[in-house]
């Protein structure tokens, strides 16, 4: 229990970190990444207005039935979330990881996203 409990404060104290140096604009939001042991999802976020502009998750039907929950999935979302981003006029973002480590799934869905044309 204790072990648990020391990786989910590091966890927490890494994504203080980022967040102090990542700040979504009108401008330029944040593309914010949650990643847990099933699915994936993504966020474009305005922080100054508080709004989330567009979602995309691995978890919503139609990218469940194709893909699962890997790196395909991943990268299915980050391509989704890429070309939601563009109809709405949105070409730079900021991105944040969410404290997880830019490796594997968190690297597939931002390479995914760039080659939909987003900029970060």
């Amino acid at each position: 229990m204790k072990l648990e409990f020391i990786k989910h404060a590091r966890h927490l104290r890494r994504r203080k970190r980022i967040r102090k140096r990542v700040n979504g604009t009108p401008q330029r939001p944040r593309l914010s990444v949650a990643r847990s042991h099933r699915n994936i999802s993504a966020q474009i976020i305005d922080d100054l207005s508080g709004r989330t502009l567009c979602a995309v998750s691995s978890g919503s039907q139609a990218l469940r039935a194709a893909y699962g929950g890997n790196v395909t999935a991943a990268a299915a979302v980050g391509k989704s979330v890429g070309e939601k981003a563009k109809s709405l006029g949105i070409e730079q973002v900021c991105f944040d990881r969410g404290g997880a480590a830019y490796h594997g799934r968190i690297k597939a869905l931002a390479d995914a996203a760039r080659e939909a044309g987003l900029k970060f």
